[in-house]
Formats: structure tokens, C-alpha cells, sequence
């Protein structure tokens, strides 16, 4: 108890100097490093950021075994993501060695059309997360195999990636299987239903206008280079995998898993074996050519699909572009983006353990009077707590707690709470290179967040619009106001 009594409150400048080090040594990072900084500089960045926080907390009365066990907690919040992504990592090695990933990128450069392309992958994401759900899962296997067809094409890796997230955050979002359209509801007090059909207002506008966008952008595809593309990579994948549409079996698999919801480790870990033994069954020419022998034997093939679960595969075609695709895969493969997560959490849960993180959110809200102010500053506070502590849940979470009563206090319905934690904090995860959401997309697309960012149109137009809604009074649903207790 007299521990307890002898901690300070975190001032507002306490809060604020290990986020002001973070951003500096980041902005570094990126100006030093440019697409390197993920692989180690950005974690650099966010220890010796946490090893400020910590000294403050120190000095406000938390002992190192407070901090540290702040520390074990807000790690072990990771673990879940940290095993989902050892297991698609493997997925993505037996998906490429069993010819699925080959045989989408097959039929799909047979079906979409280049001019259409950008609008066409945000659509087929879209469609495939609100069916199971599943941004994470949506983009480790549609949206791998449509990163193929870009390269195919000779589009844009970085708009096509865009366009991937935008289609599959849209999905996840009006889906009532994702885990953060239920999670925002039930932090802010709101019936699921509701706030999927309160979120349509400002969800549905927001996905026109990116699909107009994209179609935009597609009109300047120059179709006649991508014909000659097209037909060269279909013949060298021919050539090497056996191809057809029971090549998809494993998809189909994994798709009825998480529409049944399956939780998505085991889900994803089934479909990764799935993928080994459809490649021993279905692709014995690609695993001998792998084999350090020539021999087709059991033994080769179990070594050959050992190897793509951990170490994922490489190969060696006519084409340079091809191998860079194809050769990917393993849990090793992810072992970066791990020790960014571990690295963030790390960051953000020492904030959280020593108050920095609710004193400067409580900081935040002074002066917020209408809709327009309290929406604002919970989209704001969304994506700052989305950038500080690299986590979409707790980007949910800790604003809706906080500003749970405001709302309430200023006549303000829930509903538009629950929207606006979904609109801030969902949505902006996957633009932030050391979240997450980030770090995820960018080791399943193999493109840096820097670089996609700036056309994932959805995830940054949704926000906006439901700032403006709010500032103009459309649809903003009011309670009446509790009266003031004397």
C-alpha cells in the first residue's frame, strides 16, 4: 500500500517527451534507412522510446517490476497475431509449393482486365472479408494471389496493395464475424446490428467514391504491354505447376473454416498442411526439382514441404520476375514483423502501465464541445493510440472507454461511438508501419506501408467523411442529456 501511495500522477509533459522521441527517432529512421527502416532501425527507435518512458515512470514512483510486468502483459496481447503470423507465413511456402497461389495468378490475369484491375481487387477483397470476416485472411491468400496478377500485368504493387487493403477493411468492416465489429460495439454499449447499419452511412459513400478512384487510375494502364506480360508469365507458370481448379481445394477449405468460425490460428495452420500435402499429392516435378536429390522419394518429399512451412521455397524459372513472387513463404519469413510487434507492444504498454497514455488522452478531450469536437478528437485519439501502442484492439478500447461518458454527457448517442472507434482506429491500423495491422500486411504483400499508405483510399476517406458528417449533423443520432447530479 505505501507503494502505491508514494506514485505520482504523470504530468502532461511526461506524456508527451517519450512520444515526441519516438516520432523524431522514426522520422530518422525513415530518413536514414528510407525501406529498410522496418528491419531494425524502427525497433531501435520504439526501445530506446520505451527505455524513456520507463525512466519517467521510475521517477514517478513505479518500480522496474511494475513496468515489467506491464511489459509481460501487453506482450502476451500479441501472441495471438505472433502465432497467426508463423502460420501464415507457412501457409503462404505450401501455397506456392502446391501450385494454389500459382493457379489464382493463373485464372486470374485470364479474368481481370487491366483498365479495371485496381477496382476489381478492392471489390473480390471486399466481397471475400465480409464473408469470412477476416481482413488478415483476405489478404494472406485473395490478396497474395492478386499481388501476383499485378506483377503479371505490369501494374503498380504499391496501388494494387492499396487496393487490397481498401477492398478488405471495407469487407471486414460491415462483417458481423470480424472480431473488431463486434469489439467496437461492446466497448461503447451499442447492439451489433445497429452499428453496422449506423456505420453504413459514412462505410458505403467512402467505398464508392475509393472505387471510382481506383477506376480512375485504371484507365491509364497501357493494356498492350500487359498482354505480352500476361501471356509470358501464364505459359512459364503452366510449364512449371500443374494447374486447375482443384489446385484451389485449400482455399475453399480455409474459407468454409473462418465463414464457420474457426479461430484463425488452427484455421490457418489447417490450411497450411493442407497446402504441403496437396503439393506431395498434386506437384511431384515441382518437389523433385527442389529436392537437394534427384529422387522423388517420401523421404525428399517430406523434407521439400518441411522446408516451405518453415523456410518457404525459392525457385528458379525463365522468368526473374516469376522467382521474386514465388520464392517466398516460411515462418521465417515473418520473424521480422514479429520483432517489430514485440518491439511496439513493448512501447505502448509501458505508456499504458505508468498512466502517460490515459494523461495525455484526458489532455486531449478538454475544450470538446459538440458532435463535430467529440467525434474529431476520438477519430484522433484512435489513431494516436494506433500509432503509439501498434495495436488495432487497443485503439478500440482505450478510447472507448475513456470517452464513454462524454458522449453520454454531451446528449451524444453511442452509436456514434462505436462508429467512430471503428472509423479511427480500425481502419488506420494497417497505414502505421510499426502496428500490427502494419506490420502484418506488409510481410504478407511484400510492400512497406510507406509506399501503400497513400492509396489505400478507403481507410483514409472513411475517417474524413465521418468527421464531416459529424461537423455538418448528418446523421448523428442524440439522447437527451442526464440531467447534472447536485
Amino acid at each position: 500500500m505505501l507503494e502505491e501511495k508514494q506514485k505520482k500522477e504523470a504530468t502532461l509533459s511526461d506524456a508527451l517527451i517519450p512520444i515526441f522521441i519516438l516520432i523524431t527517432l522514426l522520422g530518422g529512421s525513415v530518413y536514414l534507412f528510407e525501406d529498410n527502416s522496418s528491419y531494425g532501425p524502427n525497433q531501435i527507435a520504439l526501445l530506446i522510446a520505451m527505455g524513456i518512458a520507463a525512466i519517467i515512470g521510475i521517477k514517478n514512483g513505479y518500480s522496474w517490476d511494475d513496468i515489467e510486468q506491464g511489459i509481460i502483459k501487453g506482450i502476451s496481447r500479441s501472441l495471438g497475431a505472433i502465432l497467426i503470423l508463423l502460420a501464415v507465413g507457412s501457409l503462404i511456402g505450401t501455397w506456392m509449393l502446391s501450385g494454389t497461389v500459382p493457379t489464382l495468378i493463373y485464372y486470374g490475369l485470364d479474368l481481370l482486365n487491366p483498365s479495371m484491375f485496381y477496382a476489381a481487387s478492392c471489390l473480390i477483397c471486399g466481397i471475400v472479408a465480409m464473408s469470412i470476416g477476416s481482413s488478415w485472411t483476405t489478404a494472406a491468400t485473395v490478396g497474395v494471389a492478386l499481388m501476383g496478377v499485378s506483377i503479371g500485368m505490369g501494374m503498380s504493387e504499391a496501388i494494387t496493395a492499396g487496393a487490397v487493403i481498401s477492398g478488405a477493411y471495407f469487407g471486414d468492416k460491415i462483417s458481423p464475424l470480424s472480431e473488431t465489429t463486434n469489439l467496437a460495439p461492446a466497448i461503447a454499449g451499442t447492439n451489433l446490428f445497429d452499428h453496422i447499419q449506423y456505420m453504413m452511412w459514412t462505410t458505403i459513400p467512402s467505398i464508392i467514391i475509393t472505387l471510382i478512384i481506383f477506376i480512375i487510375i485504371g484507365f491509364g494502364a497501357d493494356q498492350q504491354d500487359s498482354s505480352s506480360k500476361i501471356l509470358e508469365m501464364q505459359s512459364i507458370l503452366k510449364q512449371e505447376f500443374n494447374l486447375g481448379l482443384h489446385m484451389l481445394v485449400p482455399l475453399v477449405v480455409l474459407l468454409g473454416m473462418a465463414v464457420k468460425k474457426v479461430p484463425a490460428f488452427p484455421a490457418v495452420a489447417i490450411g497450411a498442411l493442407l497446402g504441403g500435402v496437396w503439393a506431395v499429392i498434386f506437384q511431384p516435378d515441382v518437389i523433385t526439382s527442389l529436392a537437394s536429390s534427384q529422387s522423388s522419394s517420401l523421404r525428399a518429399s517430406i523434407k521439400v514441404v518441411w522446408t516451405a512451412l518453415f523456410d518457404g521455397v525459392a525457385f528458379n524459372t525463365s522468368s526473374e520476375t516469376l522467382n521474386s513472387l514465388l520464392s517466398r513463404g516460411g515462418m521465417s519469413s515473418m520473424l521480422n514483423t514479429i520483432w517489430l510487434i514485440m518491439c511496439a507492444m513493448t512501447f505502448g504498454a509501458v505508456l499504458e502501465r505508468v498512466g502517460l497514455l490515459k494523461r495525455a488522452v484526458t489532455a486531449f478531450l478538454k475544450g470538446a464541445k459538440g458532435a463535430g469536437d467529440m467525434v474529431t478528437r476520438t477519430i484522433l485519439t484512435c489513431i494516436g493510440t494506433n500509432l503509439i501502442t501498434a495495436d488495432q484492439y487497443m485503439a478500440i478500447v482505450m478510447p472507448g472507454r475513456m470517452y464513454k461518458d462524454e458522449f453520454e454527457k454531451r446528449g451524444l448517442d453511442q452509436l456514434n461511438l462505436s462508429r467512430s472507434l471503428e472509423d479511427g482506429g480500425t481502419l488506420t491500423s494497417p497505414l502505421i508501419p510499426w502496428n500490427t495491422c502494419g506490420v502484418y500486411m506488409h510481410g504478407v504483400l511484400a510492400v512497406n506501408p510507406l509506399d501503400y499508405m497513400f492509396y489505400a483510399f478507403f481507410n483514409l476517406i472513411n475517417p474524413v467523411l465521418s468527421i464531416i458528417y459529424a461537423y455538418l449533423g448528418i446523421k448523428i443520432l442524440r439522447i437527451p442529456v442526464p440531467e447534472a447530479k447536485s
